[in-house]
């Protein structure tokens, strides 16, 4: 249910399974959240110019631009802006290297349900 706290916080939402994205993005909505869905890292970098985003997350397996680059993209131009990730893969190298090119919080998706996400996004925006 959508709350003073989080009511027209805009979120970018770069991820592939269209399944996956609509679900997440319904229940961010649901909990007053504005989500902008992409489906590739180069869209994800588009939208997130126009500006006003006040956290992202991502995928790290996406066509034309995976999250690596997306990551990388966002790392360079000094990005101030909280990026999650979300992803299936879950090796410990993988968080590393996502923690070292700016991502705040790292969830494997078939680990972790929809609440638990939006309970994570509501502690850092």
């Amino acid at each position: 249910m959508a709350t003073k706290l989080t009511k027209g916080k805009k979120i970018l939402l770069a991820e592939d399974d269209l399944a996956l994205a609509r679900s997440l993005m319904l229940k961010l909505e649901h909990e007053g959240y504005v989500v902008t869905a992409v489906h590739d890292g180069q869209a994800a970098l588009t939208a997130f110019a126009k500006g006003g985003f006040q956290l992202i997350i991502v995928d790290l397996i996406m066509p034309v631009l995976d999250g690596w680059g997306v990551l990388e993209k966002l790392k360079e131009g000094g990005n101030t802006v909280p990026v999650f990730v979300a992803s299936n893969l879950g090796q410990q190298t993988d968080i590393d290297k996502a923690r070292a090119l700016g991502a705040k919080d790292f969830f494997v998706k078939s680990d972790t349900s929809l609440a638990e996400i939006v309970r994570r996004i509501q502690t850092v925006i």
